[in-house]
């Protein structure tokens, strides 16, 4: 059993999120604590110039109230939402965090993954501690 969880969610599939949220209940150990985070990714400033205004903070809002979804009537179960790089915002969040488990979705992978690498490969290859993958 896990003292303390982080489950990052994306919210391309929602099946995923909530299949992670399951998983990290089923797993958690008694008194100890889920944490939601989404990253909300910077765009280029040149792109944001051409955003309506309030468009990055109703986003910011939608993500907020998504993830306020998942951990209703979870006990001991947070959110956090920041902005960054997935991968590296994920891995740094679980080391200044003592996690001790990593909960994260995976989608099929498509060609550009293998050239790449996804979201949730990096983090399985540099998480410094224990990552269960949801497919």
């Amino acid at each position: 059993m896990y003292k303390n969880i982080l489950v990052p969610v994306s919210f391309e599939a929602d099946r995923n999120a909530r299949g992670a949220m399951a998983i990290a209940q089923a797993l958690l150990a008694e008194g100890g604590k889920i944490t939601c985070l989404h990253v909300l990714e910077q765009l280029p400033k040149y792109a944001t110039e051409y955003l309506p205004d309030g468009h990055l903070e109703a986003a910011k809002a939608d993500v907020v109230e998504g993830l306020k979804s998942l951990v209703e009537g979870v006990e001991n179960a947070s959110t956090t939402v920041v902005d960054g790089h997935s991968s590296r915002t994920i891995l740094a969040h679980a080391e200044n965090n003592s996690v001790d488990l990593i909960i994260v979705a995976s989608h099929q992978p498509g060609m550009q993954d293998y050239l790449l690498g996804s979201t949730a490969a990096k983090v399985v290859r540099h998480a410094k501690c224990a990552v269960h993958v949801l497919r």
